[in-house]
């Protein structure tokens, strides 16, 4: 299958599959209240939802799709220096093969108190054993989120490691992307996601849970999240302002 089908694949999952729309509608709904008034760039558009739900959005991938408005790498970004207030992103960063390099250029075209916000895969002691035994995307602990070096040309865009957010969120990781990044703030990243979306089966055609029962799970999961989000959160929610 070309990457290219691979996001029709995707598209079609979203319209078929209530129950994902459900999920995913949750996490736009997180990323537009957190965004600032003014321009605001999507990286990896993929199959063009956040488009719909957040209109005016400039959506962007690195695969072509006639839904989406540019193509583009995240670490060459084809945009002038302060032109957004905002750059949204779901489950693109644990695919850049050098994350370093996107956020300088995010830091590039965000505007000061420019907002860099994002939905991540989040490693916690019961999502590893999904993440590592049962989702098909590599992880490993042992990479470093910010290393330098060339990116390359030749890298399916699907690659990934689901590790790559937590190890720049969490732990060690903000004080080492104040280093590097002095202008960034991390107003906040948050653990969420305990149950619905592990059951939805995301864009594979199963699901263990009907569409109904997913927002009183979501409303349940946000009441335990404070106290199980450390052991079994699937997701974090980060949101990085450019000082």
């Amino acid at each position: 299958m070309t990457a290219t089908a691979d996001l029709a694949t995707y598209r079609a999952a979203w319209q078929t599959k209530p129950v994902l729309r459900e999920i995913y509608e949750d996490f736009y709904r997180r990323m537009a209240s957190a965004c600032r008034p003014g321009r605001t760039l999507e990286i990896g558009g993929g199959s063009g939802n956040f488009k719909a739900f957040y209109p005016g959005v400039v959506s962007t991938d690195i695969q072509f799709s006639t839904w989406l408005d540019a193509v583009c790498d995240a670490h060459r970004l084809p945009f002038a220096d302060g032109a957004f207030d905002n750059i949204v992103m779901v489950d693109v960063l644990h695919h850049l093969h050098r994350p370093r390099r996107f956020l300088a250029e995010a830091s590039r075209v965000l505007k000061p108190a420019g907002r860099l916000v994002l939905v991540e895969p989040a490693v916690t002691p019961i999502s590893w054993l999904f993440y590592r035994f049962v989702h098909p995307e590599w992880l490993s602990m042992r990479e470093d989120p910010l290393a330098e070096g060339e990116v390359d040309p030749t890298r399916d865009p699907y690659d990934a490691n689901q590790a790559i957010p937590t190890l720049m969120f969490r732990g060690h990781g903000p004080a080492r992307l104040k280093a590097i990044f002095p202008e960034f703030l991390i107003r906040s990243c948050r653990l969420f996601s305990l149950f619905a979306y592990p059951m939805s089966g995301g864009f594979r055609r199963w699901s263990l849970i009907p569409a109904a029962a997913v927002a009183p799970l979501l409303r349940l999961e946000a009441a335990l999240a404070p106290l199980l989000g450390p052991l079994m959160a699937f997701r974090l929610f980060a949101v990085v302002e450019r000082r």
